[in-house]
This record gives structure tokens, C-alpha cells and sequence, in this order.
């Protein structure tokens, strides 16, 4: 009996090369409706390969955007019911890690991060604002597949080795509500009040409580941040934005 090899990245790109774009992967059972993706992802060959793999693993599957333009993909969600945004932490546009995942949980849309697990706290600022789930780039496609399944089916999926990258501890913003935590980041990454509260789907005034309310929590707990550099330092040193 040969021995069985996981599919990772590699086999993804050389199944994809060998076969013109025809990926022959076992598929899942077919889904009733139709699956609405946004994949964002900045290396084509890597973005295509995944694109193929999961068009067969999913059939039912369409790609509303695919590409590394973070706006494109905006525009590409207005008014389409998206059943998940597939995306890379590190697009090569400056954004951060938030606030790439930030544009899509705001908008009630899951996300799944599958991106290199080389900087854990690119990966605590993603699941600091909503991420359902994180795989990466080297796994084997069954796990892509299983994590995909189980997030639009509405839970999470977190690997046995983020655990070392998820174990916030002694951090003051561990304090602050999901809401807080969210307009604190956006906000201290460089985004105007207005800016943050059109990502966040609310007034500017209610932002402004949400930094004010985890301004408070931060000068209870000793580490007051009255400046926007003084919230960068201090958020960028609980690894929740770089």
C-alpha cells in the first residue's frame, strides 16, 4: 500500500499546474445554496491554487472578489450576503492586521485567516476583532477544508498550536469589551474618529465612548494612554496591532 502524503501548499500548486486550473480533490457534500467568498490573498499562484481547491471541495462555492485590493473587495460585498472572507494578514498595502480583518467582522462577515504563522501577534490582533478561525499557509488542505466548514457553520476553528499565540494574559485589554478593543485598534493603527466608526457601523460619538470608556480601564489599571501614540505603544506592546 503507498503511503499517503497531506496535501499542503505545494501539492495545492502543482496539482493546479499539472491539471490547467482542474483540481480532482474529494469534495464535501454538495450545499444547498450557494456559498458567497471573498478571497484575499496577494500571491496569484498561492490565491489560485486555494481558489481551485476549494471550488471542488465546495461546488457551490462562488468568489464575489479574489485579489489583494482591500477596497475592491469592499465595494465587492455591498449588498451581497457573504457567507466568508477567506484572507492573508500581510497584504504589502502598510494595513494591519486589524484593521484588514476589522473591514469584514464589522460588516457581520466571518472571517478565516490563512496566512504564515510567522508573527503570533499578527494572529492575536486578527481573533482581538472578531476572526472565527485561523489555519496556516503550510497545513494540509483537510484542514483548510474542515476549518472552512466549521466556520460558516458558525463556530471557530483554532489549531492546537495557536494556543501559545492565543494565551493573552496580564494584559489590561483582556479588560476591554469586544467593542472597546475594536475601536482602540482601529483607531490607534491611524484612523480618524469618523473612519473608525464607519468600519465599526456606528455614530463617531459612540467610538468616542468605546476610547473613552477603555481609556478609563487603562488608567485604572496604572498605564494611562492620553495621546493616540501613547495607545500604538501600548496596544503594539500587548501584541495587538504591529
Amino acid at each position: 500500500m503507498r503511503k499517503k502524503h497531506p496535501l499542503t501548499m505545494s501539492t495545492i500548486l502543482m496539482t493546479y499546474l499539472s491539471t490547467n486550473g482542474r483540481c480532482a480533490i474529494p469534495t464535501l457534500r454538495s450545499m444547498e445554496s450557494t456559498l458567497n467568498l471573498i478571497l484575499l490573498e496577494d500571491h496569484p499562484l498561492y490565491r489560485e491554487g486555494l481558489k481551485s481547491y476549494i471550488k471542488s471541495a465546495f461546488p457551490h462555492s462562488h468568489f464575489l472578489y479574489e485579489g489583494a485590493d482591500l477596497n475592491a473587495a469592499k465595494s465587492a460585498c455591498e449588498g451581497k450576503s457573504v457567507g466568508l472572507a477567506i484572507v492573508d494578514l500581510h497584504l504589502g498595502d502598510g494595513r494591519t492586521p486589524s484593521e484588514i480583518v476589522s473591514l469584514f467582522t464589522s460588516n457581520k462577515i466571518p472571517v478565516l485567516v490563512i496566512s504564515a504563522l510567522s508573527n503570533f501577534d499578527s494572529v492575536k490582533s486578527a481573533f482581538s476583532v472578531g476572526a472565527k478561525g485561523f489555519v496556516a499557509k503550510d497545513s494540509a488542505v483537510e484542514e483548510i477544508k474542515k476549518a472552512i466548514k466549521a466556520v460558516i457553520d458558525g463556530s471557530e476553528w483554532i489549531t492546537p498550536i495557536l494556543n501559545q499565540a492565543l494565551s493573552f494574559t496580564g494584559r489590561t485589554s483582556d479588560d476591554l469589551s469586544s467593542q472597546e478593543r475594536k475601536a482602540l485598534i482601529l483607531y490607534a493603527s491611524g484612523l480618524k474618529l469618523d473612519a473608525v466608526a464607519r468600519r465599526m457601523n456606528v455614530a463617531p460619538s459612540t467610538v468616542k465612548q468605546y476610547i473613552e470608556r477603555a481609556k478609563i480601564k487603562y488608567r485604572t489599571a496604572g498605564k494611562p494612554i492620553r495621546t493616540k501614540t501613547d495607545m500604538y505603544r501600548t496596544l503594539r506592546d500587548e501584541g495587538l496591532i504591529q
